[in-house]
C-alpha cells in the first residue's frame, strides 16, 4: 500500500472540500508530498490529525481555523415539502447520496450520506436540515470504504460525461465544415464581375 493510500485511509471520507483539495484522495496526495499539513480536514478533527501525525512521525498541529472548525458530524435531511425539484442538491452531493428528478421531491439516502454539508448553500429554498449522525456511522471504516467508491464511481461518470459532450461538439462542428462550402476566390471574382456588367452594386 502506497503511502498515499494510507493517509487515505485514515481521512473520513467526507469529500467535504473543506481541506481545500476535490476530495480526500488529492488531499492524502497533497500531504504525501509535502504540498499540504495535516491540519486542514475539520471533520477528521483532532483525532483525525492525531493518526495522521503517528502515520507520519510528525509533530501535532492544531487543526486551522481557516479550513473550518471541528464540529460533530451530521447528515442531510430534505424538508421534502419545501422541496421544488431544482436539482441542485443532486448535483452538488460529491457522492450520490441525494436522489430525485427535475420538478420532482428529493430525498437524501443517510447511508450514503457523510455529512459534506455541499447542497446546503446548493439548494436555493433552504430546504435541507442538518441533523446529528449515529456515532456507529461515523466511526464505521466501511462506512468510509462506501463512500470513497461512490465518490470515485461519481467522478469516472462525469468523465465520461463530459468526453461524450465533447465527443458529440466536435462531430456537430465536424458535420457544419463539411456542408460549410469554402469560397472559392476565382469563383467570386467572376461574380464580381458579372455583377458589375449587370450594373451592380459591388
Amino acid at each position: 500500500m502506497s503511502l498515499v493510500d494510507r493517509i487515505d485511509a485514515l481521512l473520513p471520507q467526507t469529500q467535504c472540500e473543506q481541506c481545500g483539495y476535490h476530495g480526500c484522495r488529492p488531499y492524502a496526495a497533497a500531504i504525501a508530498s509535502g504540498e499540504a499539513k495535516i491540519n486542514q480536514c475539520p471533520p477528521g478533527g483532532a483525532a483525525g490529525i492525531a493518526r495522521l501525525a503517528a502515520l507520519l512521525d510528525v509533530p501535532l498541529l492544531p487543526l486551522d481555523p481557516e479550513h473550518g472548525i471541528e464540529k460533530p458530524r451530521t447528515l442531510a435531511r430534505i424538508v421534502e415539502a419545501d422541496c421544488i425539484g431544482c436539482t441542485k442538491c443532486i448535483q452538488a452531493c460529491p457522492v450520490d447520496a441525494i436522489v430525485g428528478a427535475s420538478k420532482l421531491m428529493h430525498t437524501v439516502m443517510s447511508d450514503d450520506c457523510t455529512g459534506c454539508e455541499l447542497c446546503v448553500p446548493a439548494c436555493p429554498v433552504d430546504c435541507i436540515a442538518l441533523e446529528p449522525m449515529p456515532l456507529t456511522q461515523v466511526d464505521d471504516p466501511m462506512h468510509a470504504d462506501e463512500a470513497r467508491t461512490h465518490f470515485q464511481r461519481r467522478e469516472a461518470r462525469l468523465m465520461r460525461e463530459h468526453a461524450r459532450r465533447e465527443a458529440e461538439l466536435a462531430a456537430r462542428k465536424a458535420e457544419v465544415a463539411a456542408t460549410t462550402t469554402p469560397t472559392n476566390p476565382v469563383l467570386a471574382a467572376l461574380a464580381r464581375a458579372k455583377a458589375k456588367q449587370q450594373g451592380k452594386p459591388q
